[in-house]
């Protein structure tokens, strides 16, 4: 028996989580299923992707992941259970396969949705979960196909001196996870000691968490899935930097390549 997973966008405040964890129980009495955040905002399928993004590497081979986050998706709507570096997840065909993937999910079907339902995560979602978590066959659930929705992350626009990255995320504290990685600033970089640019701020010196920093001080830190962070010590940078999602984040290098390596 394998694990599920539930990521949504319904909130703590009424019974659709429920709902979905009972539809679930009832196909699989001893299902696991374990929730990473029911706090996505609504509809924001950014945000889902993000927080996914972060944390479903770190599940065993073969975990199932439950997505429901804008789940008709469209007036048409449509469903896919797909298979991706060893994980499933099972979604609405709302961009959010072809973002989390990249585009090149391993094999997708979609799924067969018998009559229509107001509540798709509980009816076509999780069964199909339920199946998956179960050693279901990703075929059993549905024809293979080649079509869903695709959307395109933003992409880094690396240049001999400077880097230029987005703001993917803002969580729960303020601080700012950007598109900028670790593995771009040091090819980049070459060694050269970089400077983040955001609003009017440059900061040169990396920390290794943000509370390194004075509080009240901003702070520059590579997280665990190696993004460059920026944050306030005790404070929210987004509201006080004035920065949120899709606001530009540069990083420039000296064109002198004799400056010593930063130490992080």
């Amino acid at each position: 028996m394998g694990l599920i997973t539930f990521l949504s966008d319904f909130g703590y405040r009424d019974h659709y989580v429920a709902a979905v964890k009972a539809r679930m129980l009832q196909l699989a009495p001893t299902q696991a299923v374990l929730d990473i955040s029911h706090a996505i905002e609504p509809f924001n399928i950014a945000h889902a992707v993000h927080v996914l993004q972060s944390v479903f590497r770190d599940f065993p081979t073969g975990t199932v992941h439950l997505i429901g986050v804008n789940d008709l998706g469209s007036a048409q709507p449509a469903w896919h259970a797909a298979s991706y570096e060893g994980h499933y997840f099972v979604v609405a065909d709302n961009g959010i396969l072809s973002l989390l993937t990249e585009g090149r999910p391993e094999e997708v079907v979609r799924l067969q949705a018998i009559t229509p339902t107001p509540s798709p995560t509980r009816d076509i979602l999780a069964p199909a979960a339920v199946h998956l978590a179960q050693g279901g066959q990703l075929a059993d659930l549905g024809q293979e196909t080649a079509t869903f929705r695709s959307l395109v992350n933003r992409q880094l626009r690396l240049q001999d001196h400077r880097i230029t990255g987005h703001v993917v995320h803002v969580d729960h504290y303020g601080n700012l996870i950007t598109d900028i990685t670790r593995t771009a600033v040091e090819a980049v970089g070459h060694g050269r000691v970089g400077t983040v640019r955001f609003a009017r701020e440059s900061v040169q010196e990396l920390h290794l968490h943000y509370q390194a920093a004075p509080p009240g001080d901003v702070a520059c830190i590579f997280n665990s899935q190696d993004q460059l962070c920026i944050g306030i010590n005790q404070g929210n940078a987004a509201e006080l930097l004035g920065l949120y999602f899709d606001s530009q984040i540069e990083v420039h290098f000296p064109s002198e390549v004799s400056i010593p390596e930063l130490k992080v």
